[in-house]
C-alpha cells in the first residue's frame, strides 16, 4: 500500500464518517509559518515531533499544543523511556510516509508495521485539534476523539499525555 497523503486522507475520512473543516494554503514546513497564515482556529494547531529512542527500537509521534516547548528529557520521565532524540528524515519517511515538514498524526496510518506509538497532549481533548493531511499544503480540523479512534482503528497505540 502506498503512503496515504492529501485527497485519499479526506476520502478516508468520508468514508469513516468522521466530520471535519479542511483549508488549503501554501505549503508551510514549521509551526512560524503556520502562525504566519492567519488560519482560523489556530490555537487549535499541533505541533508534531517524530521521536525515537537512543537505541532505535521505539518510536513517539508527539501531538502537542502548538506553543509547548518540546522537552525530551521530561517527556522520557513520563512515558519511562530511554533517552530520546528526533527521527531522522530517512526513518520519518520510512514509517511514516511523510517529509520532515509534513508530520501529522495522520501519517500514523501510513505505519504498516505499527512501530510508532503516538502520545496526544491533554490540552486537545474534549475539542478540535487541527493537523496535516500528510501534506504540508492544507489543515484539517477534526475531533480530537475522532482523531484517537482512527489510530486506534489502525491497530497503533495512542494516549494522552500531559507536556
Amino acid at each position: 500500500m502506498g503512503s496515504l497523503k492529501g485527497e485519499e486522507i479526506f476520502e478516508l475520512l468520508d468514508d469513516a464518517g468522521v466530520a471535519y473543516e479542511a483549508l488549503r494554503h501554501p505549503a508551510v514546513y514549521t509551526i512560524d509559518g503556520l502562525d504566519a497564515l492567519e488560519l482560523p482556529k489556530k490555537e487549535r494547531i499541533a505541533k508534531n515531533l517524530y521521536l525515537r529512542d537512543d537505541k532505535r527500537r521505539h518510536y513517539y509521534l508527539v501531538v502537542a499544543e502548538k506553543g509547548k516547548r518540546a522537552d525530551l528529557k521530561a517527556l522520557r520521565r513520563t512515558i519511562s523511556s530511554r533517552p530520546l532524540s528526533f527521527a531522522s528524515k530517512e526513518e520519518t519517511e520510512k514509517l511514516l510516509g511523510v517529509s520532515s515538514g509534513s508530520v501529522s498524526p495522520l501519517g500514523i496510518l501510513n505505519d504498516e508495521d505499527r512501530k510508532t506509538k503516538v502520545l496526544i497532549d491533554d490540552f486537545f481533548l474534549g475539542g478540535e485539534i487541527g493537523v496535516h493531511p500528510n501534506e504540508n499544503t492544507a489543515t484539517l480540523w477534526l475531533k480530537t476523539e475522532d482523531l484517537m479512534e482512527m489510530i486506534r482503528r489502525h491497530g497503533t497505540a495512542v494516549e494522552t499525555v500531559v507536556l
